[in-house]
């Protein structure tokens, strides 16, 4: 059975989209949501970087095109962005952290978009990852790229989980998936 949902596709496909509706939904049928999400930044119509944004309104950034790494830190470059791993941490882990302490009744979910290439230059965020899809009481909906070139660990060691539910993101069934995902996080609380 499975109690974590996956979703999966293509760049721009709209897994974020179905994340934050799917995390509405769960809020307003009294589900205790956190977690985060990763948003475009455009400058003048152009993709310039991605910044982290957690559910509760806290924002910074992830990556950015062609910036220099911090004075004294190794540069973690996906393709034309160089990731800010310190503001990325300062944000994501504490809401995993959260989530994963969390107790009281009933189960709690957790979004995390995305288990990508950006993020998994953390080692505290792999770790952060790993303990909350094994916290009793914690539901994780999230993201995972498509597999392509050379395999991502923990991207692959979430794929082959037995308690996990993967959706394939397309064009033509985005539209339609959001009741499915909805249905099968509503049951991993279970």
């Amino acid at each position: 059975m499975a109690r974590h949902v996956f979703l999966t596709g293509p760049p721009g496909i709209g897994k974020t989209t179905l994340i934050q509706k799917a995390s509405e939904v769960l809020k307003s049928s009294g589900v205790p949501v956190d977690g985060f999400y990763t948003e475009e930044v455009r400058q003048g119509g152009r993709r310039v970087g991605f910044d982290v944004v957690t559910l509760s309104g806290l924002r910074g950034p992830l990556s950015r095109v062609g910036s220099e790494p911090p004075p004294g830190r190794r540069e973690c470059r996906v393709g034309q962005y160089v990731v800010d791993l310190p503001a990325f941490e300062q944000l994501a882990l504490p809401v995993l952290r959260n989530v994963g302490s969390g107790g009281g009744p009933g189960c709690r979910v957790c979004v995390i978009d995305e288990v990508g290439k950006m993020e998994l230059f953390s080692q505290p965020f792999i770790q952060a990852v790993r303990q909350t899809l094994s916290a009793p009481g914690t539901v994780v909906l999230g993201t995972i790229p498509v597999p392509k070139g050379k395999p991502l660990a923990l991207v692959e060691e979430i794929r082959s989980r037995a308690d996990v539910r993967v959706f394939s993101v397309t064009k033509e069934n985005r539209n339609h998936l959001l009741p499915d995902i909805v249905t099968c996080v509503q049951s991993g609380r279970q």
